[in-house]
C-alpha cells in the first residue's frame, strides 16, 4: 500500500498545482455552474486513476494471465495521457509564478528605495498569462501524441532496409537477404491476433533468405504464446527462422511459487519455439551455405549489463568459427557488442534489439533522438566501427506503455553485399 500512497500523493500535488494554474489562465469564477462542472470533470481524472490502481493491486490473481498485465499497461497509458501534458503545463505556469514572485519582491524594494520604508499592504505586479497559455498549447502535443501512439503507432509496422558491404562476404552471398525482427513481447498483443498475423504477412513478403529473431518473445511467461504459435509458425524462409532468448524470455520477472514451475516454464519456451519451426541458438552456431561458400550464424543467450541477466557465453557460441569468412551474431542486448564483441572477436555483423528505442523518439534527416540514448549509446539502426557492424532493431512489439510515438515497430531487411 505504501507505494500506492506515494504515487497518489505525487499525482495529487500535480493535480492541485495544475488546477490552480488553469483557474488563473481561464479566469475561473469563484462559484457557479461553470466552476462546479469544471471541478467535477477535472477531478474525475485522478479519481478514476486512483481507483484503477487500487483495483489492479488488490485484484491481482495468484496466477496472472496476459489480460491482467495488459491492464497495468493501460493504466500506464492513462497516466501518461493526462499527466505528461499536466507536467508540461505546470512547468510553464511555475516559470510564470516565479517571474511574478520576482517582480513582486523587486517591487517591494523599489518602493522601499523610493519611500524609505516597506509598504504596509501587498505589492501585486500584474500577472502576464502568456507563459501559462503557451504551456497549455504545447501540452496538447504530448496528449495527441500519446493517443496516436496507442491507437495507431504501436501497429504501424514499418520495413527498414539497410545494406552491409564487406570484403568478407563471399560472392555467392552477394544479395543475400536477412529479415531481422526483435522484441515481439507477444503477451502485449492479447486480443490483437490480426495484428500479429499482419506483421507475419509483411515479413514473409520480404522474400528473405533467412529470418532471425533477437529475443524477448514474451513479457513474463511462455503461456502468453497460447493462440499465437500457429501464426508465428507461418514465418518462412529458405534457410529457416533462427532465434535467441532475451531477458524477458527466462521468466525472471515473474514470481513463481517454486523453482520447478520456473524450470517448467523454460521447457515450455524451448518446446514452443521448436513447434513453431524456429531454431533457437543457445550459445551455438549454424552454417549458412551458398554454392561452395559458408558463412556463420551464431547466437548467444541474453547478455546484459546489470540489472539484466548474463546467460550468454560468447566464447562457446563462436567456438570453431575462426576459419569462416563472415560471422553473424545474434545477441539480444546491444551493450554486449561494446563489452565483448567489438575488437575482441571475429564477429563481422551483430544483430540486437532490446532497447525498443524506448518506443518514443524523433527520427528525421536532421534529428535522431530517443530517450533510450541516455542508457544505450547504440539504441537503434546501423553502427560501424573498424569494419565491424551492429544493427539494433527497434522492436516489433511493445511493453509497459502500450503505444509507440515516432518509433514505429520495425521489420529490418538487411542485404549482404560482397566487396569493399
Amino acid at each position: 500500500m505504501f507505494p500506492v500512497l506515494v504515487f497518489a500523493l505525487f499525482v495529487l500535488l500535480i493535480d492541485l498545482y495544475a488546477y490552480k494554474g488553469l483557474k488563473v489562465v481561464f479566469d475561473m469564477p469563484s462559484s457557479g455552474l461553470v466552476k462546479t462542472v469544471f471541478r467535477l470533470i477535472y477531478w474525475l481524472v485522478p479519481v478514476i486513476l486512483f481507483l484503477a490502481v487500487i483495483y489492479a493491486v488488490y485484484s491481482r490473481p495468484a496466477d496472472p494471465s496476459p489480460p491482467v498485465f495488459n491492464r497495468y499497461y493501460y493504466i500506464v497509458a492513462y497516466t501518461l495521457l493526462f499527466y505528461i501534458p499536466k507536467l508540461v503545463f505546470i512547468a510553464f505556469h511555475l516559470l510564470e509564478d516565479l517571474i511574478l514572485l520576482f517582480e513582486n519582491i523587486a517591487g517591494l524594494f523599489i518602493l522601499y528605495f523610493k519611500t524609505g520604508k516597506f509598504p504596509s499592504g501587498e505589492v501585486n505586479a500584474p500577472r502576464r498569462k502568456f507563459l501559462s497559455r503557451t504551456g497549455i498549447i504545447i501540452a496538447i502535443l504530448p496528449f495527441l501524441g500519446i493517443i496516436y501512439g496507442v491507437a495507431v503507432g504501436r501497429f504501424d509496422f514499418r520495413v527498414s532496409e539497410t545494406e552491409i558491404r564487406s570484403p568478407g562476404i563471399p560472392a555467392s552471398f552477394d544479395g543475400y537477404r536477412i529479415v531481422h525482427i526483435s522484441d515481439l513481447h507477444i503477451g502485449s498483443f492479447y486480443g490483437y491476433t490480426k495484428r500479429v498475423r499482419q506483421a507475419v504477412e509483411i515479413i514473409n513478403r520480404q522474400q528473405a533468405d533467412v529470418i532471425v529473431f533477437t529475443g524477448d518473445l514474451v513479457n513474463n511467461f511462455t503461456a502468453e504464446l497460447d493462440g499465437f504459435t500457429g501464426i508465428l509458425g507461418k514465418l518462412t524462409a529458405p534457410d529457416g527462422v533462427y532465434s535467441v532468448l532475451g531477458n524477458h524470455d527466462y521468466g525472471d520477472y515473474f514470481q513463481w511459487e517454486s523453482d520447478a514451475q520456473k524450470k517448467a516454464n523454460m521447457k515450455e519456451m524451448l518446446a514452443a519455439q521448436e513447434n513453431m519451426g524456429w531454431s533457437l541458438l543457445m550459445n551455438e552456431w549454424e552454417p549458412l551455405v551458398r554454392s561452395n561458400d559458408t558463412i556463420v550464424l551464431a547466437g548467444v543467450e541474453n547478455w546484459g549489463k546489470p540489472p539484466f541477466p548474463r546467460y550468454g557465453d560468447l566464447e562457446k557460441a563462436l567456438a570453431g568459427t575462426g576459419g569462416f569468412p563472415f560471422v553473424i551474431l545474434l545477441s539480444h542486448d546491444p551493450t554486449h557488442w561494446d563489452a565483448e564483441v567489438l575488437g575482441r572477436s571475429n564477429v563481422d555483423l551483430t544483430l540486437s534489439g532490446h532497447t525498443h528505442g524506448m518506443q518514443v523518439g524523433i527520427e528525421t534527416a536532421m534529428v535522431r533522438w530517443s530517450p533510450s540514448g541516455i542508457r544505450y549509446p547504440r539504441w537503434g539502426g546501423l553502427y560501424i566501427d573498424n569494419g565491424q557492424f551492429l544493427y539494433v532493431n527497434r522492436g516489433l512489439g511493445y511493453v509497459a506503455f502500450p503505444g509507440r510515438i515516432g518509433m514505429p515497430p520495425e521489420i529490418t531487411v538487411i542485404e549482404l553485399k560482397s566487396g569493399i
